[in-house]
């Protein structure tokens, strides 16, 4: 089975492909010609998941999955959450993305938090929505060098690294993105479009 994942990160397209190896084919954007900016400027990680997904079907045609994921920190009433990607401005800079998140956390000993992943696929004419969650905790200063993102001042649950000091194929396994990864697998394989 061939799908196209609506991303141009190629940090989220290398993780998915490693997830998917024996599963499914996954495209890239460029490799169908889509080098534009999708749209995703909802509310919430289910519309915009739904949003790119549905962009890349009517204008392209193909079968595809998008995702939008989210870091959740409780202390900052769930922020950075559907803004993670461009927290401290439009550039998408991850490091001045975390930066801020630390100065925002300083003093602040209620450090819980949440990384959420949603998928929205569509096959044919119908869509569907699997979501991955971790909880863990923001570290006080960046950890480890792997990974992208948040990676580096996010610590799962249950660990003592963060996810940037995490072998991918470790992260890959207990990550948000993982769960919800997980959750589509299961349900291309009982469906049967394998």
């Amino acid at each position: 089975m061939k799908l196209v994942f609506a991303t141009n990160n190629p940090h989220k397209l290398a993780e998915i492909r490693q997830l998917l190896a024996n599963e499914t084919e996954i495209v890239s954007l460029a490799e169908i010609g889509c080098h534009e900016d999708i749209p995703e400027d909802h509310a919430t990680l289910e519309e915009n998941a739904l949003q790119k997904a549905r962009y890349i079907k009517e204008k392209y045609g193909y079968d595809c999955f998008a995702d939008d994921t989210g870091l959740e920190v409780e202390a900052l009433n769930k922020r950075p959450g559907v803004y993670s990607a461009r927290y401290a401005g439009l550039a998408k800079d991850s490091m001045a993305n975390m930066k801020k998140v630390l100065q925002e956390m300083e003093g602040i000993s209620q450090r819980e938090a949440c990384f959420r992943t949603v998928i929205a696929l569509i096959i044919g004419n119908q869509e569907y929505l699997f979501e991955g969650r971790v909880d863990g905790k923001i570290l006080r200063s960046r950890q480890g060098n792997a990974g992208f993102g948040y990676d580096p001042i996010f610590q799962p649950e249950g660990f003592e690294q963060s996810f940037a000091e995490m072998p991918m194929d470790e992260k890959n396994q207990i990550s948000h993105r993982g769960r919800a990864i997980q959750k589509l697998i299961s349900f291309l394989k009982t469906n049967r479009w394998n």
